[in-house]
């Protein structure tokens, strides 16, 4: 059975970390998978939550009986600024101390780099991860990683044998279906990618999203032309293109029962109604809680 976890994104501008905590309650969740924010964990930013902060989060934890499941750093590990990498690391390691004084058993975070300097930038991804891996292992958390658009790598496959490349049991692919369509190049169904995967495949982010390669690329357009940029789409599912029969069918076939992090951004006007939705149509899929 799955753990249905909710990504509070659409709330972040409203509501504290403790209020969605109560948020995520009232609409029937029981996890929550903490997205960068500017007051707790910022993308590239030293976390800037204290111990009073954590405490209060403790308490609306105990309150709520909701529990934050994964938190979801972006810092850039694999920056090819040596100083900027090092700087990186520094914030993991606060991040880490974070996770483990909330009780966060999972981690879930981003290749970063730059796709423009890719073999430098994994190069520098090794390197932190010879840092950091004592560090994980000392809280004793586990860590997913996704292939995002723009990271230094953005194909499935390349993703995943970057992961294998650490031989961590702690350290897997986390598959994100808003990014199917580059992770694939539009060419190849998520079924196939995440088969890819195998037993790496350790973490499922659902949101629906278009085919940005469609129509020979036109589909989206963007000037100038050729403009270094990607592009993509986080909506409920329904308001896209991935084949969401085929991807459920293929996940309980595979008996899948992972962390599932439900991530619609952008539809704030409708987030409660969205989301509970988005969480009702993954139990009726897989099962869970």
């Amino acid at each position: 059975m799955v753990k249905v976890l909710l990504d509070p994104s659409m709330y972040h501008p409203q509501l504290s970390v403790a209020e969605e905590l109560h948020k995520a309650a009232e609409l029937g969740y029981r996890y929550l998978e903490l997205s960068p924010r500017a007051d707790f964990h910022e993308w590239h930013h030293y976390p800037k939550v204290d111990r009073h902060q954590i405490a209060e989060v403790r308490q609306a934890m105990a309150e709520t009986g909701v529990r934050i499941h994964a938190l979801n750093p972006v810092f850039d590990w694999a920056a090819t600024d040596e100083q900027e990498r090092q700087a990186q690391v520094r914030n993991w390691r606060r991040l880490l101390e974070i996770a483990d004084a909330l009780e966060v058993p999972l981690i879930a975070t981003e290749f970063s780099g730059d796709p423009n300097e890719p073999r430098r930038s994994e190069h520098q991804f090794y390197r932190s991860m010879e840092e950091l891996v004592p560090v994980f292992e000392q809280y004793g958390i586990e860590c997913t990683i996704e292939a995002h658009p723009y990271d230094f790598v953005e194909d499935n496959d390349r993703a995943v044998q970057i992961i294998r490349g650490v031989d961590r049991d702690w350290l897997n692919y986390e598959f994100c279906f808003p990014h199917a369509f580059h992770l694939g190049r539009g060419a190849r169904d998520p079924r196939e990618m995440m088969d890819y995967a195998g037993q790496r495949l350790a973490h499922l982010h659902v949101a629906d999203v278009f085919d940005h390669t469609a129509n020979v690329g036109n589909r989206y357009i963007m000037n100038p032309p050729g403009v270094d940029a990607r592009i993509h789409q986080h909506n409920e599912i329904g308001h896209g293109e991935i084949d969401w029969d085929a991807a459920f069918a293929y996940l309980r076939e595979r008996e899948y029962d992972g962390p599932v992090t439900v991530c619609v951004f952008g539809w704030e006007e409708h987030a409660d109604e969205i989301n509970v939705r988005m969480r009702e149509r993954i139990l009726a899929e897989l099962g869970g809680e």
